[in-house]
């Protein structure tokens, strides 16, 4: 299974948030990560920390959204889930387990996985995302929090940045391979 597969319950939350509004957004988003993580333990697959981190987030938003009747705006639910992926992907890297290393183990021969190549370019991935993330939290608290800058620039920012992190997630793998077999062919 793909990263973007993973973090198909924020593209849910994003679609229904601004179509439906931010309680359907996150209901969506939890009912959708509840579907992602009970397929997955139905294929006898590893559920994974960004699986199980958005579970954990969307029932937490969900369940305090339902019983406080908080009205959120836009840019303040947004901040909340970013925030909350920001602190998934860094609590990944705390723990010593990037939250990308369980999604390239599904690719790459097991032989590899104590590699220290494989484990450096899995840190490196998911820094990459981790500073994705904070580019969206920064966006999301000036949208609030700073009246001049329009959710427009939010969500513009926040697209290019994710964006960004898909591509250097497709990018530097691909990168390293070649430099590893450039030098294998020295060698």
């Amino acid at each position: 299974m793909s990263i973007l597969l993973g973090v198909a319950p924020f593209l849910v939350f994003f679609a229904l948030m601004r179509l439906a509004g931010p309680t359907a957004g996150l209901i969506a988003a939890f009912v959708a990560s509840l579907a992602l993580s009970l397929r997955m333990l139905w294929r006898g697959e590893s559920v994974k920390i960004l699986e199980v981190g958005s579970l954990i987030l969307f029932a937490s938003l969900s369940a305090y959204t339902l019983l406080t009747a908080r009205a959120w705006t836009v840019a303040t639910v947004r901040l909340a889930v970013d925030g909350g992926l920001l602190g998934i992907v860094l609590a990944s890297l705390v723990i010593g387990r990037p939250f990308t290393l369980q999604y390239a183990r599904e690719r790459v021969p097991q032989q590899f996985w104590v590699s220290p190549i494989f484990l450096s370019t899995n840190r490196k991935i998911t820094l990459v995302w981790a500073m994705t993330f904070a580019v969206l939290v920064a966006a999301d608290a000036a949208a609030e929090y700073v009246p001049a800058i329009p959710i427009g620039v939010d969500i513009a920012v926040s697209v290019a940045a994710f964006l960004g992190a898909v591509w250097f997630s497709t990018w530097y793998p691909a990168a390293v391979r070649r430099s590893v077999a450039v030098e294998q062919r020295r060698s």
